[in-house]
């Protein structure tokens, strides 16, 4: 604790005597201050005991006296102390009896009490609470530090709110409450989410103070964790009162841990995005032993239970978009405790896969693993699942279940719904979907457009001179397998008038409507385009 008007005046060398204001007396002391100014005011900074002999003040004014104390409780003084014996032999009546009216503490100093003694004794006072409180804060430091090494972020999170009296709560690189302390700051610590997501907009390093939070009376406090341009998390502080000396160095002792815990160094990060591309490349090749040994205990269960694998693109170099999947995805994974493997792919690599996603989060291609059913997928599909492309910022093809044997099929599966992502402009196209959906969306672009224009055109034109139907004609015979009456009833015509139509069919196209190829393409055709092409 720092110097108080009640421990100087019961410090034995000093001999103080309280002659108004002892209902005051708890008040810190920042400095011993002497000044004979009949306004001193312009020359404090607040938090001082003034010391004073009174040979320039109107001691004998009343009204006088009543404005200089006013005036320096006003300021921020927290006390005067009056030197007896100099040039008053006693306390003046007036000056007493305005720090009566005011409850404004004053001492006597004794004659044989030189200021500088008082001075002294503040000083070697405030020296040794700072002591204390660098003592204190570094073996907090010690604690943390056994705590990280020993437990883990959740353990320094529970030992930070220990020291601060109050409550702690560490936020993931997607804003979300990875651990609080005590339990019930969870629900505290979740009504920050806005103000956590104006610090992950911030460089790193960062801090606030968050005056309005709607969790009470707390104070909080919040500070970003990384070293890099990108936020790697943020952690929270609540606290009844601002913190003190020892208490910020336990906040800032915490943030350099919970830093260490959540960023990776460089090296050892491409040493690891190295070792998922050579994972991968091993699984594709089709050597899932080899993948597995390779990775040894890195990626968990992942390379033996069911797997899906996710390949997305950005859409026009959005590269940031890459970089909020990434996060969404390890968010969820590191809380539920699964591993999840991501591998951004290189255009130098030999396979096309190279490079892990980098500290921009994959600003190319990216090509993830997780397991079927995880939390990490689920937490993808509710982002991006029925999204627009460009909305997201990505394209995303996902495959259907699969070993690690079969993931080269999976990766297969994952391109071809990928594909279908780009040309429907989707976010995410799941594998599972295409074999369920109609064969005719996959056609919906320009070239099999162009090649149904040029192959029914003759028809078209031919129909255009009023000499048949031979377009309505052909549809109703193929829609009903080539049954000739069934085809001549929908279009109300003889069965022989259809005959001689598709006749005309065959010659105009120089096709045999005898080969089921044939019928298929102009069957598509049709389904394709949706009338005559133009001139």
């Amino acid at each position: 604790m720092p110097p108080t008007l009640a421990s100087l005046a019961q410090h034995s060398a000093l001999k103080l005597t309280v002659r108004a204001g002892e209902d005051r007396l708890e008040r810190p002391v920042r400095w011993a201050h002497v000044s004979e100014l009949t306004d001193p005011v312009p020359y404090l900074e607040g938090g001082e005991l003034l010391l004073v002999t009174a040979i320039t003040l109107p001691v004998d004014d009343r009204e006088a006296m009543r404005r200089y104390v006013r005036r320096l409780g006003d300021a921020g003084v927290v006390g005067l102390g009056f030197g007896v014996g100099v040039h008053h032999e006693d306390v003046p009546d007036a000056l007493l009896q305005a720090a009566r009216e005011a409850d404004f503490p004053l001492l006597a100093v004794p004659r044989r009490t030189p200021f500088l003694a008082i001075s002294k004794a503040v000083s070697a006072a405030i020296a040794a609470d700072q002591y204390r409180a660098v003592t204190a804060g570094f073996e907090a430091q010690r604690e943390l530090t056994r705590a990280a090494l020993a437990e883990g972020p959740g353990a320094v999170v529970a030992r930070l709110a220990g020291y601060v009296h109050g409550w702690a709560a560490l936020y993931d690189a997607s804003g979300a409450v990875v651990t609080a302390s005590p339990e019930w700051a969870a629900r505290r610590a979740a009504k920050l989410a806005v103000e956590v997501e104006r610090m992950r907009q911030r460089a790193a390093p960062a801090g606030a103070v968050v005056a309005d939070t709607g969790t009470g009376d707390d104070r909080v406090e919040i500070q970003s964790l990384g070293t890099g341009r990108r936020v790697r998390g943020a952690l929270a502080v609540g606290t009844g009162a601002p913190l003190g000396t020892a208490e910020r160095y336990a906040v800032h002792s915490a943030v350099a841990l919970l830093t260490l815990a959540t960023e990776r160094t460089r090296s050892l990060q491409r040493a690891e995005q190295r070792l998922g591309a050579a994972v991968l490349r091993m699984l594709l090749a089709g050597a899932p032993e080899h993948a597995r040994s390779v990775a040894g205990e890195l990626y968990g269960t992942l390379l033996d239970a069911p797997f899906r694998l996710l390949v997305v693109e950005p859409v026009g170099g959005r590269g940031e978009a890459g970089g909020e999947l990434v996060e969404t995805l390890e968010a969820a994974a590191s809380r539920a405790g699964e591993p999840v493997l991501v591998v951004a792919e290189s255009a130098d690599a030999p396979d096309g896969t190279g490079q892990g996603a980098g500290d921009d989060g994959g600003a190319g291609r990216l090509v993830v693993l997780a397991d079927d059913g995880g939390a990490a997928l689920a937490a993808c599909l509710a982002t991006y699942e029925g999204r627009e492309a460009e909305d997201a910022g990505l394209f995303a093809g996902l495959s259907s279940p699969a070993g690690p044997a079969q993931a080269a099929g999976a990766q297969q599966q994952a391109e071809q719904a990928l594909s279908v992502a780009r040309r429907r402009g989707r976010a995410l196209v799941e594998h599972g979907e295409l074999a369920a959906d109609s064969v005719l969306p996959l056609l919906a672009d320009d070239a099999v457009r162009a090649f149904a224009d040029g192959l029914l055109r003759p028809l078209y034109e031919h129909d255009a001179t009023g000499r048949g139907d031979l377009v309505a004609s052909l549809r109703a015979w193929l829609s009903r397998h080539g049954q000739w009456d069934a085809a001549a009833a929908d279009l109300g015509v003889h069965r022989h008038t259809l005959r001689y139509r598709m006749r005309r069919v065959e010659e105009i196209l120089g096709r045999s409507l005898d080969d089921p190829d044939v019928r298929m393409e102009l069957w598509l055709a049709l389904k394709t385009t949706a009338g005559p092409a133009p001139e």
